[in-house]
């Protein structure tokens, strides 16, 4: 059934705007006639996915965005709604109701008319992949046949915050670091492009050997004002020449392992990919998602091709009758105290528990080391600034002694 935006005035003469679902648009205004309200204009929002296309993500456009944070709130709200007894398709329609996204509006209102239809609620979200994740869309159908979706969208909800948090703590500590370089550099290439040239041009009237310092910044300062457009030109191209290696498989395997083997990030990098595949895997398996479909979900989320690899030989041999910590313990990338946790929780019936508590560990060490690197970071850009200020500096004293001296 597709559904309509409407704008509409009530019954005391106030303009009025929302969505209604009808057969055809002639229905859609008889609809609101019959619910006191008379439209002023009516199109069509969304209509039926066709069978082969996708309409973005039912119709989104361009400029409209649907953050990760409502998909959080939303599903934390249905979560309560089920729980409380209430029906999906009223729960639905309350999210509708209470939404102010129009973008979000829309793509609740095709849900809960796919429902309202006799989908499933796995079927309705499936088709907004670019919404729901994978790992989303698995865990609400095993909740749905369990009978406990309403527990499931909570563990949901809960998931997606936490993995939220951990991005976000990320991103506040490279914050500052980044400020730094941009701000560091824009003074620099001020310096050097600007002011550099009106004071060495006295040097050059001097008719003497410039001390070598002086030199070097007389010529970077020339080769800067007179080719940057050849600087921005090869970096564009080294840009582009990365871009397509790491389009490559070997060159992403190359890279994937230079990000897990580099001194001090690669240490962190193989911490996150630790914690969020025990907090995804726990979270699948604690939804009731079979071990071997978790760990093909943990595998395309893991974001690292040698982990992926490790995952796939790993279910291999899980299929073969072996447990998940004797599949994982060939791979270097997979620490023991990691693996003994696994194996105590296999032992005793309660990996599910246990693969929370590694997350857990896991994530408290990524905070601190990305504590520890920020706080590392900030006197080593300080101390490359200061030594670049210092070379200009020097570079124009020099010059300045050997005048004095010469007089």
């Amino acid at each position: 059934m597709p559904v309509y935006e409407y704008k509409a005035l009530d019954q005391k003469g106030k303009s009025c705007k929302g969505l209604i679902d009808a057969d055809s648009e002639t229905k859609a205004r008889s609809k609101l006639r019959s619910s006191g309200k008379y439209p002023v204009s009516i199109r069509e929002s969304i209509g039926k996915v066709q069978s082969g296309k996708k309409k973005g993500s039912a119709g989104i456009s361009f400029f409209e965005r649907i953050k990760s944070d409502e998909i959080h709130v939303i599903t934390r709200q249905l979560a309560t709604l089920l729980n409380a007894g209430i029906p999906l398709i009223n729960g639905l329609a309350s999210l509708i109701d209470q939404s102010s996204n129009p973008a979000l509006k829309r793509v609740l209102a095709q849900i809960r008319d796919s429902v309202n239809e006799g989908s499933t609620l796995t079927s309705a979200l499936s088709q907004h992949p670019k919404l729901f994740s994978n790992i989303y869309i698995n865990m609400v159908r095993s909740g749905e046949a369990s009978g406990s979706l309403d527990i499931v969208l909570e563990r949901l909800a809960d998931f997606g915050e936490n993995q939220k948090a951990i991005q976000g703590k990320l991103k506040a500590a490279l914050v500052y670091p980044i400020f730094m370089a941009v701000i560091g550099t824009g003074i620099l290439f001020f310096l050097i492009s600007y002011i550099v040239p009106n004071i060495t041009r006295v040097f050059m009237d001097m008719e003497r050997v410039l001390p070598l310092p002086t030199r070097v910044l007389i010529f970077a300062s020339d080769a800067l004002r007179g080719y940057w457009w050849l600087g921005a030109l090869l970096l564009v191209g080294l840009f582009g020449l990365i871009r397509l290696f790491l389009a490559q498989k070997q060159g992403r395997r190359i890279w994937d392992r230079i990000k897990l083997s580099f001194p001090i990030t690669g240490a962190v990098n193989r911490k996150i990919i630790l914690a969020r595949f025990s907090s995804t895997l726990g979270s699948l398996l604690n939804s009731g998602v079979p071990l071997i479909t978790s760990l093909q979900i943990v595998e395309s989320l893991v974001n690292n091709q040698l982990i992926g690899e490790v995952i796939a030989e790993a279910m291999e041999k899980i299929q073969k009758g072996k447990s998940m910590s004797s599949a994982l313990e060939t791979s270097v990338w997979f620490p023991p105290l990691f693996l003994q946790m696994i194996a105590v929780g296999e032992q005793s019936g309660q990996l599910e528990p246990m693969l929370d508590k590694v997350a857990q560990a896991y994530e408290r060490e990524v905070e601190t080391a990305i504590m520890g690197m920020t706080a590392l970071i900030e006197p080593i850009m300080i101390s490359a600034m200061g030594a670049a200020v210092g070379f200009v500096v020097l570079s124009i004293l020099l010059p300045i002694f050997e005048m004095n001296q010469m007089i």
